[in-house]
């Protein structure tokens, strides 16, 4: 693919991916705020955008088999914990920026779960099987990561077992 086409691809990856996350967010709000066909709507358009970047994906030609996606997000994950959260932390707490330094702080916590994680799979995979099967519990709060039983209190942010959703 050309470099321009590649780069073009690229951006609009990135902004339909955003674009999801946000009406997402944007869904639960509206949920919150008891505006249920609101949130449905959000949530229909988000899933197209979802639509839009997998296209992007799949035309970049970065969706590959299993053990390659998993480098790829142990690798995206590495980053985040050795040079991006650490980067942004340092700015945020030369700023005083209190509620990005916490953002970052429970970034950072989890995503060095996550590589763990995904590094852990990745072994499985490569020796031909799936990984266990096992409830996956994550905080809503921080984004903390566990595999089996949620613990009492979230190492990270404090919040309570009762509060962690299941997967």
């Amino acid at each position: 693919m050309k470099k321009y086409t590649y780069s073009n691809l690229e951006a609009a990856f990135a902004g339909e991916s955003q674009a999801f996350m946000k009406y997402s967010i944007f869904a639960d709000k509206a949920e919150r705020e008891g505006l249920k066909e609101v949130a449905r709507l959000f949530r229909a358009i988000a899933f197209a955008e979802k639509v839009h970047a997998t296209n992007h994906l799949r035309a970049m030609g970065k969706i590959k088999d299993t053990a390659i996606n998993l480098q790829e997000a142990i690798n995206g994950e590495n980053y985040e914990v050795v040079e991006m959260y650490p980067a942004m932390d340092a700015v945020a707490k030369l700023q005083e920026e209190k509620s990005a330094e916490r953002s970052i702080h429970y970034a950072l916590e989890a995503e060095k779960i996550h590589e763990v994680m995904y590094n852990d799979a990745k072994k499985s995979v490569e020796s031909g099987k799936d990984i266990p099967e096992a409830n996956v519990y994550v905080c809503p709060t921080c984004g903390y990561t566990v595999i089996g039983e949620a613990p009492d209190e979230c190492p990270v942010c404090g919040l309570k077992k009762e509060k962690f959703i299941k997967f």
